[in-house]
């Protein structure tokens, strides 16, 4: 699906009446039905608690660490730089927290603020393939994460 698409599917989602882990879930099956993903989750990011909480998920299971410390896995490079980060093979990451077994390769992708200076949330993406999450992709997801922004700055 090309990212217009599917921005504009999240800002209606975002748009809806409903609680705030309705829309997130909407979301997060929107994401996954947008690609060959296996499970796609949406997580705050509470710096002041030093704290990463899973607010809902799409796909084989719940998550093995619905909240983490922001120190740990690979959200932990993705809060830090404010950028995604893309590892095409979690096998060969230390830092990367298993949540599935057969999980080859994760995205996460930071939330920001308006400014840029803060991470709200971020949006990760478990595919059971290696390299499964291109460049273009990439984009795709960053151009949704901009349009996630306001559902924390609502």
């Amino acid at each position: 699906m090309p990212a217009d698409l599917l921005v504009n599917e999240l800002t209606l989602l975002l748009a809806q009446e409903g609680d705030r882990y309705r829309r997130a879930k909407a979301v997060a099956e929107a994401i996954r039905a947008s690609g060959p993903y296996r499970w796609t989750g949406i997580y705050d990011v509470d710096l002041r608690n030093g704290i990463v909480s899973n607010i809902a998920w799409s796909g084989a299971g719940a998550p093995a660490h619905p909240t983490f410390p922001i120190t740990s896995g690979l959200t932990s490079r993705a809060i830090v730089t404010k950028k995604a980060v893309n590892v095409g093979d979690v096998t060969t990451d230390p830092d990367y927290l298993t949540a599935l077994a057969s999980t080859r390769s994760e995205i996460i992708i930071p939330v920001l603020d308006d400014v840029g200076n803060c991470v709200l949330g971020t949006i990760d993406i478990e595919s059971d393939r290696t390299d499964a999450f291109d460049s273009a992709t990439q984009e795709r997801l960053e151009a949704c994460a901009n349009a996630l922004r306001a559902f924390w700055i609502r």
